[in-house]
């Protein structure tokens, strides 16, 4: 199956795909996330981005693309992550929206960092050692009360259990958010292929 080049130009990361992959995908592949999860049937998504390059790759708009866009504002070129898969190989370019909340949350670790830079600036150097010794001694109490307190081999049990969930709520929230199209596509294929199967060939005479 050919490859496609994607780049997601805001995070400055590219990487090579399947054709046939979903936008999605892609993006939680990359390490790229969205403010939350999708659902279609409310018509509410947070995974629209802009295809600054190499749109004629990509599916067709869905009827979700188009009730979500109807009532939001739409970009050049945007479309809906969940709903968008490569059909071509080749090179495309996608550029996510920028996230406010990111920026608010960064602005304010960053305030936070600078006060407490200048009250460190002006405590007294006692004051300063004390501090300092104080922080060492509340991080290595806490790895001991770790250490300590963790039952491993319970936790790799909760581990794997989690794993699992995770795994079985991840394809059924990929199976919610699949486009109508794109469904009755991929069950006529799964159809032809069982039918293949279960014709079995005349035995010849000889």
């Amino acid at each position: 199956m050919p490859d496609t080049e994607v780049k997601f130009k805001r995070e400055g990361l590219e990487g090579v795909v399947a054709v046939g992959s979903y936008l999605i995908d892609i993006a939680k592949r990359f390490g790229v996330h969205f403010d939350d999860l999708c659902a279609p049937e409310m018509n509410e998504h947070f995974c629209a981005v802009v295809i600054t390059s190499g749109s004629e790759l990509l599916s067709g708009e869905t009827k979700a693309e188009k009730d979500y866009f109807l009532s939001n504002q739409r970009k050049t070129h945007e479309r809906l992550a969940c709903q968008v898969k490569i059909e071509k190989a080749g090179e495309i370019e996608i550029m996510t929206r920028e996230k406010a909340k990111d920026q608010k949350s960064e602005k304010a670790a960053d305030d936070n960092s600078e006060q407490y830079r200048k009250e460190f600036e002006e405590m007294p150097l006692e004051k300063k050692i004390a501090n300092l010794v104080q922080l060492e001694t509340i991080a290595l109490g806490e790895t001991v009360s770790f250490i300590m307190n963790s039952p491993f081999k319970i936790a790799d049990m909760m581990m794997g259990v989690m794993a699992e969930f995770g795994i079985k709520k991840e394809e059924q929230q990929k199976t919610a958010v699949r486009p109508d199209e794109h469904k009755s596509d991929t069950g006529s294929k799964a159809s032809s292929k069982k039918k293949s199967r279960s014709e079995k060939p005349e035995n010849s005479a000889t």
